[in-house]
């Protein structure tokens, strides 16, 4: 399986650099917090509780991972990042217009594009219609390269991104609710670069534990996805985000851990069956516009 890109996937894998440990309790968090929601402030597996004790098991061991990420993460544990701390991120945001460019030229296809269980088929416990499309432009142990040969611009400011190991335009149908779910591992946070938010703002939002947070085209959020968030499009457009996943800043030497256990994703079976499913989408896509 070949990755595009590899020094992307490099970053993934080695890098080693570290952030400074700036976290406070001052940092200004973005959204608001809605009380309301308060009983998902937590990373607990409503979708998916273990049926079986091997199962219960595999949780606990997860579990207990989790909580050592936690421990050694460089700035502490909340649902929503402070962006100040990432210091790439003025860079990625300053490239906006030229990634919304390359979406631009591609929404065109919308209509063909592979909804988001037809790559992951775990995705289907959260959505069963075609109104979450995707377009990937870099995966672990995934062959995106046909893709992110049309958005080179993208894949530039991607590279900006340590520890970057997942990318793709996350395409929101008018009308689209993803219910409550949390993500899959701790040890990544999610990057969301918002390029093209429909009107009126308000009604379109994520909400994350508690915290209701609002997208503004050409600003990152930054987040755990671990934490149970859903998302709502009530508006008559569509909303696109470059959705990026990437490791998260650990100490020594839980953060060279980090990378080494996120680059043996390769060898996971539901990520190499995604692979096969994007080649052939990509594979034949591309072939029946050459």
């Amino acid at each position: 399986m070949r990755f595009p890109y590899p020094d992307l996937l490099q970053s993934a894998v080695n890098d080693t650099t570290t952030a400074p440990d700036t976290w406070s309790p001052d940092a200004i968090l973005p959204g608001v917090a809605d009380p309301s929601y308060n009983h998902y402030c937590d990373r607990a597996h409503r979708l998916t509780p273990p049926s079986s004790l091997w199962g219960r098991l595999l949780r606990w061991a997860q579990d207990t991972l989790e909580a050592t990420v936690v421990r050694y993460s460089l700035h502490g544990d909340p649902m929503v990042y402070d962006a100040r701390h990432f210091g790439w991120v003025p860079a990625v945001e300053a490239d906006w217009r030229q990634v919304r460019a390359e979406l631009d030229a591609i929404m065109v296809y919308r209509d063909q594009m592979p909804s988001f269980q037809e790559i992951l088929r775990e995705v289907d416990v959260i959505q069963q219609d075609h109104d979450w499309k995707t377009f990937f432009l870099a995966g672990i142990g995934m062959d995106c390269s046909a893709n992110a040969a049309r958005c080179p611009e993208t894949m530039k400011a991607l590279s900006r991104i340590p520890g970057m190991t997942t990318a793709f335009f996350s395409i929101l149908s008018p009308g689209k609710h993803i219910p409550p779910h949390r993500g899959a591992y701790n040890g990544l946070l999610r990057l969301h670069l918002a390029l093209q938010v429909p009107e009126p703002g308000e009604r379109v939002r994520i909400r994350i534990g508690n915290r209701i947070c609002r997208w503004h085209e050409g600003r990152a959020l930054i987040f755990d996805d671990t934490f149970n968030h859903e998302v709502w499009n009530d508006t008559e457009g569509y909303r696109v985000v470059l959705f990026v996943d990437f490791a998260r800043p650990l100490r020594w030497p839980w953060h060279w851990l980090n990378r080494r256990f996120l680059g043996m994703g390769i060898f996971a079976p539901f990520l190499r069956e995604a692979n096969r499913r994007q080649q052939r989408w990509q594979r034949a896509f591309w072939n029946s516009r050459a």
